[in-house]
């Protein structure tokens, strides 16, 4: 009797529901007839998964408010693995989202499932002391930052360099080349409720001095969802901010990789986005804010000089980084107003993307031309052959 692959995506945050959409894609391509079942949301649903958790809202950040999740996400992972016990799935695909993912991979692992981890936590930022454990639970690794591989060396996890998955997913935009609205600076504040919390304030208000500064500018504000938009209308009510900056802010939801592609400049919350900017050639400022016990662990606990994946790559300062109490207006504006055309800043920040540019693909010529996708559907589909 014919066997169908199953294969399970789990993907816990928005990004990562991108990623599994894409794979969900190339595995169809390769084995047209496997069975695609997960955790994800819209678009992990749209490209053929069969979603039995949806993951919309489970992307959440900080020591505390993982605390008080921690009822929620035990019940969950019972759940996923009495599913897989029952369903036995030829192999699980995990898709970041470590601190649920480890755990689960060591369950799976302990059912015989194997295991392929898409998108290695960054544990050379911090909490090394995970990687013997998950080189214990996962059959393979994908990498896509080239000197993640390395940081594996010697543990016995078989860890491979696939190429950054944004080169492939913005490569519609990166082959545009439209010209930017020079006077048009786009503000990225985050997809997740409590980042939208913290960084908003500060954000809207930055923009607001600026224009105080240059009237010539105006502002897009594309938002990640919809249920987003009632959140930031309430917010911006409770600003008192100046109408004439008001008039000047253009607040949209779902288009933000068109707006990064036609803005001059940004302000962009740290993470994924500023990898995104990266590739579509959009210089940024980075800001985060986190709660003061989150903040205060992860100083003891995070080591790297920078926090942006462009200024890890390239080992220097790309984008300014400016975090918890120095994520101020006074600090925000002279430095987004330097990568104006003319600014002092614009030039060098420009040729640090293309460095990182240049490594995300890794030296392999593939530039988001293919390859990256269909590199990692193969990778996964290996490990199910796998007798």
């Amino acid at each position: 009797m014919f066997h169908r692959n199953k294969i399970w995506i789990i993907a816990g945050e928005a990004s990562g529901d991108a990623y599994g959409a894409d794979l969900a894609r190339q595995l169809r391509i390769q084995e047209p007839e496997v069975i695609l079942q997960g955790m994800g949301s819209a678009l992990m649903r749209q490209a053929g998964v069969e979603i039995f958790t949806d993951s919309t809202e489970l992307g959440v950040v900080g020591f505390w408010e993982v605390l008080q999740s921690i009822p929620f996400f035990y019940r969950l992972l019972k759940e996923t693995v009495e599913r897989a016990k029952q369903e036995r799935p030829d192999a699980v695909v995990l898709i970041d989202y470590p601190g649920y993912n480890l755990r689960l991979a060591q369950r799976l692992h302990g059912l015989g499932i194997r295991v392929v981890w898409y998108i290695s936590p960054q544990v050379w930022a911090w909490k090394k002391g995970r990687i013997p454990k998950l080189a214990a639970c996962v059959d393979r690794m994908l990498c896509i930052f080239p000197f993640e591989p390395a940081v594996y060396a010697g543990s016995g996890l078989d860890a491979r360099f696939v190429g950054h998955p944004l080169l492939e997913q913005l490569a519609p935009w990166r082959q545009r080349h439209c010209p930017r609205d020079e006077k048009q600076v786009v503000l990225l504040p985050g997809s997740r409720t409590s980042e939208i919390q913290r960084l908003l304030p500060v954000f809207l208000q930055t923009a607001a001095q600026m224009h105080a500064q240059r009237p010539d500018l105006h502002f897009s504000m594309p938002l990640a969802r919809q249920s987003s938009l009632t959140q930031v209308q309430a917010m911006i009510e409770g600003l008192n901010l100046p109408a004439d900056f008001l008039a000047a802010l253009d607040i949209t939801v779902g288009d933000a990789r068109d707006k990064m592609a036609n803005s001059i400049a940004g302000l962009a919350a740290s993470g994924t986005v500023t990898v995104e900017a990266t590739l579509l050639g959009l210089p940024v400022v980075v800001a985060y804010r986190l709660n003061w016990l989150t903040w205060q662990i992860a100083s003891l606990m995070i080591k790297l000089p920078h926090v942006s994946i462009t200024n890890i790559v390239t080992n220097r300062v790309v984008f300014e980084e400016f975090l918890q109490y120095r994520a101020t207006p006074e600090n925000l504006v002279p430095a987004t107003l330097a990568l104006l055309p003319g600014g002092k800043r614009r030039q060098e920040v420009l040729e640090g993307m293309h460095d990182c540019e240049i490594a995300l693909q890794g030296g392999e010529g593939r530039g988001g031309q293919g390859g990256i996708g269909e590199e990692v559907a193969r990778q996964v589909l290996e490990i199910v052959s796998v007798t």
